[in-house]
């Protein structure tokens, strides 16, 4: 299957989905630490319980947009019991074209808007 073939079957990203590869572009993350950014990179806009957070990593470990990895270095109450993701090259693509999409169509927004 070619990777543009792959990218259409995962395109377009949910906003949650997005927000997650943008939170582990900058590196591994538990899910709570997952959930957390999100939060802040929405301001408070995308607000994730445990049944949406881990449905959604569910998903994109299924889609092979993350994977599972060991803990980066993180000590503290319950590292040893965190499980820890990063995004795959294949996760990156998919941001990178999602990026691509949602900044286009805002520049036609814009565009359109007369802004």
């Amino acid at each position: 299957m070619t990777e543009a073939v792959r990218l259409d079957k995962v395109l377009p990203l949910s906003p949650t989905a997005f927000h997650v590869l943008v939170s582990l572009a900058s590196g591994p993350r538990h899910g709570y630490g997952l959930a957390r950014e999100v939060e802040e990179l929405t301001d408070g806009r995308i607000v994730m319980g445990p049944g949406t957070l881990y449905g959604t990593l569910q998903r994109m470990l299924a889609a092979e947009l993350i994977i599972e990895t060991d803990n980066p270095g993180e000590d503290g109450l319950h590292a040893e019991r965190r499980r820890y993701y990063r995004v795959t090259p294949f996760g990156s693509d998919a941001l990178r074209a999602e990026s691509s999409r949602l900044l286009r169509a805002a520049n036609l927004a814009q565009e359109r808007l007369g802004a």
